[in-house]
């Protein structure tokens, strides 16, 4: 493996000192204009990059982004989250930042984690993740001001031009609106709808997609469960067998389904998921791609914009947010 370039193999070709690198990386405006160019275009010619421990030192910055990991609950949709922790740990090292996961088991536990690292200065800015209504978190932050984007929405009236603070989330409406399309084109009918209960900002805005697309059809409600899923479209099947498709608010909320028409033999029955999971995949089930890769860069394009340095920045109007839309992956 060829050895990182050092300060000394800079100064080597740019024909300067060791100080006068130095002075180029963290002091340039000291030194003149035809050395500086000098120093940068050595730089760039042995892709030297400043040591990263010493960086942080010298601007006073932990440059580390925090991030609250889920406590383990099984299931086949947690897969997306993990996605995106990692894309956004790969993204953030791009930028000479680093990622901190702490755990916490509630919103109000999680308050108090922050407390502690920003107490001991282990962290620039936060990314929040599965929002709600009356979040209690992103008040907390904004009154501490805490550079934070939350992966969700931050659910008031008008998030886009009255947003409360930086967001980044997955277009879920436009997701089953193309769910639902691929599902009427397959088979005509009626195309029912299995989702949460009603309340959930995410659940919500999925339902919402397939209602502005099948204009009717039976709405089923199911918490987060495979087997509980199958036996709610079973009956649903027997009370509506006219229903030619099943557009779904997780993948697991889909192989319940799956599990149900199989069981009535109704293979006719196109069947739709979201999250696109493996487990989907394996099932041969079509199903909506959250994109999560995209929504990492998302969210730190709008933490440090074209920059490497996390800093305040106002909920404008228009530009606070970041709306990733998913493709179908059909199959």
């Amino acid at each position: 493996m060829a050895k990182a370039p050092t300060v000394d193999d800079v100064a080597r070709v740019a024909g300067v000192s060791r100080q006068t690198v130095s002075n180029v990386v963290n002091t340039p405006d000291i030194v003149r204009e035809t050395t500086r160019h000098r120093v940068e275009a050595a730089i760039a010619e042995l892709g030297y990059r400043p040591h990263a421990a010493a960086r942080r030192l010298r601007i006073r910055r932990s440059s580390t982004i925090g991030i609250h990991l889920d406590p383990y609950a099984g299931g086949i949709s947690g897969v997306v989250l993990d996605r995106f922790v990692h894309a956004l740990t790969e993204r953030a090292g791009e930028r000479d930042m680093r990622v901190l996961l702490y755990a916490a088991r509630s919103p109000e536990e999680e308050i108090a984690r922050l407390g502690d690292l920003l107490e001991g200065g282990e962290v620039d800015a936060v990314v929040v993740t599965g929002t709600f209504h009356g979040d209690p978190r992103t008040g907390w932050l904004t009154a501490r001001n805490l550079p934070f984007v939350s992966f969700g929405r931050p659910w008031g009236e008008d998030d886009v031009e009255a947003p409360a603070h930086l967001w980044v989330d997955v277009d879920g409406a436009a997701g089953t609106r193309a769910a639902t399309a691929h599902a009427l084109a397959r088979g005509g009918g009626h195309v029912a709808f299995l989702g949460w209960p009603a309340g959930s900002g995410t659940g919500d805005e999925r339902e919402r997609g397939w209602r502005e697309t099948a204009g009717a059809g039976p709405r089923w409600i199911v918490e987060e469960n495979v087997s509980a899923a199958r036996d709610v479209v079973a009956a649903g099947l027997v009370a509506d067998p006219g229903v030619t498709g099943i557009v779904c608010a997780s993948d697991s909320l889909a192989i319940g389904a799956h599990l149900a028409t199989s069981l009535a033999g109704r293979p006719d029955i196109t069947v739709v998921g979201f999250d696109n999971t493996p487990a989907a995949e394996a099932l041969g089930l079509s199903s909506v791609e959250q994109l999560p890769e995209r929504v990492a860069s998302g969210a730190l394009d709008l933490l440090m914009g074209d920059g490497t340095v996390v800093a305040p920045r106002a909920a404008a109007a228009g530009t606070a947010h970041v709306l990733v839309e998913p493709r179908l992956v059909v199959r």
